[in-house]
């Protein structure tokens, strides 16, 4: 049950946009459009990676920087592939590239009521942070140009 860590390219975009939908507690959104993550791709280079076996994508995991943070986004292993350490490796190949590029504090995003990825993210030795509150606000329709 061998798989490969590499690079996620925009080649594969289909591929992985497809296992992210496959995937429950995956949030998908306009921001998630090949435009909106070549940008990505493009801002944080050598970050995000992919699990090949077989040939086939069975995991998946966007992951930059904004220079003094790091952040995992949509971390997803095909429920096939679970249990073989593959959410594990992506983790791993995200936090050491951002390590490598001065990082030292990365912070990940679970809905609440995901409790399997909560457990998985403990599991890995991270920890719920009960003294912050994420809020958001959508610019689509703030600014007219």
């Amino acid at each position: 049950m061998k798989f490969e860590i590499v690079p996620f390219e925009m080649k594969d975009y289909k591929e992985i946009y497809e296992l992210w939908q496959s995937c429950e507690g995956i949030g998908l959104s306009e921001a998630d459009s090949p435009e909106q993550i070549q940008r990505y791709l493009e801002r944080n280079p050598g970050c995000s990676f992919v699990a090949q076996k077989d040939g086939k994508i069975v995991g998946a995991v966007l992951g930059g920087h904004d220079g003094r943070r790091g952040y995992l986004h949509h971390l997803a292993v095909h429920p096939s592939a679970r249990k073989m350490g593959i959410g594990s490796a992506l983790t791993e190949a995200v936090l050491r590239e951002l390590h490598r590029q001065g990082i030292e504090r990365v912070h990940i995003f679970v809905y609440a009521d995901n409790k399997e990825g909560i457990a998985f993210w403990e599991r890995t030795g991270w920890r719920l942070r009960s003294n912050l509150v994420l809020m958001s606000i959508d610019l689509q329709n703030r600014f007219t140009d």
